[in-house]
């Protein structure tokens, strides 16, 4: 196989907006996929992709495959999600963020995993996701697929959708998962850990001291993030990780 490359937009359809990031020198051996939360942008994700700097790593942040019509937004500002359609939890009175993932799985599965392993030479194992809320599920739908291993998802408030548990028969997803909550999570409940434990081999679950799912705010809330990434993200020098800062 010959050795992996940057990927440019042009290797993507124009419909699907990106942002690459490459990494800090040289050319990349992993790739790191950032899904976005309901009703954002790929833009917050593209800074972070810049913020994380990770060596041999390019970042990729995709926006959401569909608009959210501002009369569910109560605002014109742009706002996409990953789900088939959009639905209102009635209980709630707010967008439900398990609204189906097949047009994710038919994008992220049939168009960027598949450009990413043949046009640019990556190995699945060296493929990454890094997702928030909607789009932490929409990472573990589709690694739940049990295709192939990929190098590991951390999804941060995101759980598994309903519809892939059953996804791929009964045998078990190799593709390890770090799956982070907050200490009074809506959704990265104790069920909901159950349900990806069932699904994947290897899980990490993070709980932490905060209430909420929100993004990691300081370095010990990181850190367990980064100490994951540490360990799968390859190295040219043999060396898991390269020289990610923990």
């Amino acid at each position: 196989m010959p050795p992996s490359r940057l990927p440019t937009k042009s290797d993507f359809p124009q419909n699907l907006i990106l942002d690459i990031i490459p990494p800090p020198s040289g050319s990349p051996i992993n790739v790191l996929i950032l899904l976005h939360g309901l009703g954002d942008t790929q833009i917050s994700f593209s800074t972070l992709g810049k913020n994380l700097n990770l060596p041999e790593t390019a970042c990729i942040s995709i926006r959401g495959l569909n608009p959210i019509p501002p009369i569910f937004t109560g605002s014109d500002t742009p706002a996409f999600h990953w789900g088939d359609d959009v639905l209102i939890d009635e209980n709630k009175g707010e967008i439900d963020p398990d609204a189906g993932f097949k047009m994710v799985e038919s994008v992220l599965s049939g168009i960027v995993l598949k450009t990413l392993r043949e046009t640019c030479a990556f190995e699945s194992r060296n493929i990454l996701f890094l997702g928030f809320g909607q789009g932490g599920m929409a990472a573990l739908h589709v690694a739940s697929l049990g295709k192939e291993e990929f190098g590991g998802v951390i999804s941060i408030g995101g759980r598994l959708p309903a519809s892939s548990s059953s996804t791929s028969g009964s045998s078990k997803c190799k593709t390890p998962i770090v799956l982070c909550g907050g200490s009074r999570s809506s959704q990265v409940t104790r069920s909901a850990v159950d349900a990806v434990k069932a699904r994947f081999t290897d899980v990490e679950y993070v709980k932490w001291e905060k209430p909420d799912d929100s993004m990691p705010r300081n370095r010990e809330e990181m850190l367990p993030l980064m100490k994951f990434l540490a360990r799968r993200l390859r190295s040219r020098a043999g060396v898991p990780g390269g020289a990610v800062e923990v």
